[in-house]
């Protein structure tokens, strides 16, 4: 599965449970790369993310490596995790949600 197909995948599993939150961290070239998905919806805390909701919100180049579930809404300073760190496909099995 392409990076971008699985973002899509986590991005529809949020739709439908909305108390989770995904963080994906990877690498795009040599930079660090991080995209929070959150009740449907991705935006990158490392990179600039498209206004246009077609357009892909992984830069060119981008690896992902790293996946956690975290309990949402998100609170500063007081993340809850769920499940994780695991490479981002084993986040598409159910039994980790």
């Amino acid at each position: 599965m392409t990076d971008q197909a699985l973002v899509q995948a986590l991005e529809q599993r949020t739709r439908v449970q909305p108390q989770r939150v995904v963080r994906l961290r990877g690498q795009v070239v040599d930079e660090p790369f991080e995209l929070l998905i959150f009740r449907g919806f991705s935006s990158s805390t490392t990179h600039p993310t498209a206004f246009d909701p077609d357009a892909s919100v992984l830069p060119e180049g981008t690896s992902l490596d790293q996946a956690e579930l975290l309990q949402g809404p998100l609170s500063p300073g007081q993340e809850v995790v769920l499940a994780g760190p695991m490479p981002p496909n084993d986040l598409l099995a159910q039994a980790n949600w």
